[in-house]
């Protein structure tokens, strides 16, 4: 089990067995709620010097609330945005982001215990990144999400049965300016 925990420790999950996959996402919608979620009281950066956003991707079968589901506060890019992004309302941290009728949840690296945090596996919508941010690390970088990226989303969709549950334990808006 992989420990998911918001700053203050009042929000936990549980995560079992590997992620899906490890990325960082380049995409404007990330880098733009990750400038939100640094400016709320508290905050923390979310981005990193590049303007990549590190998500471990995990089933949503595989994944858990232990404590603090009362905490926890959705934030929507736009009233029709299709992805919502979770906040522990106790300390501002960004909890994870779930895309409409997904099967996975991209959990922010950040909240993965140190000692367990899966590494980046790959760059993703890298079109998107900041003007003058190159890669010269051999990390596989893609402009739009790859065929392997793909293929993992729809391996473990078919290992739950085409299954997307729902997440009943988040409540309400996060009152962000500017969001």
């Amino acid at each position: 089990m992989r420990r998911v925990a918001c700053r203050c420790g009042q929000v936990a999950f549980e995560a079992s067995g590997a992620p899906i996959v490890g990325a960082a996402c380049y995409c404007s919608s990330c880098q733009k709620a990750g400038k939100i979620f640094e400016e709320l009281p508290g905050g923390e950066p979310v981005l990193e010097s590049d303007g990549g956003t590190n998500y471990a991707l995990y089933r949503k079968d595989r994944i858990r609330c232990v404590h603090g589901a009362e905490l926890l506060r959705e934030h929507r890019l736009s009233p029709t945005a299709p992805t919502r992004r979770v906040v522990a309302t106790c300390c501002n941290s960004p909890m994870f982001l779930e895309f409409k009728g997904g099967h996975w949840l991209s959990v922010y690296s950040e909240r993965i215990d140190p000692d367990e945090r899966p590494p980046v596996e790959m760059r993703t919508l890298t079109a998107d990144r900041r003007p003058g941010v190159e890669f010269s690390d051999g990390l596989p970088s893609y402009a739009k999400h790859s065929g392997l990226f793909m293929w993992r989303l729809l391996t473990a969709w078919v290992a739950m049965g085409f299954r997307a549950p729902k997440l009943e334990y988040v409540k309400g808006e996060l009152d962000v300016q500017g969001g």
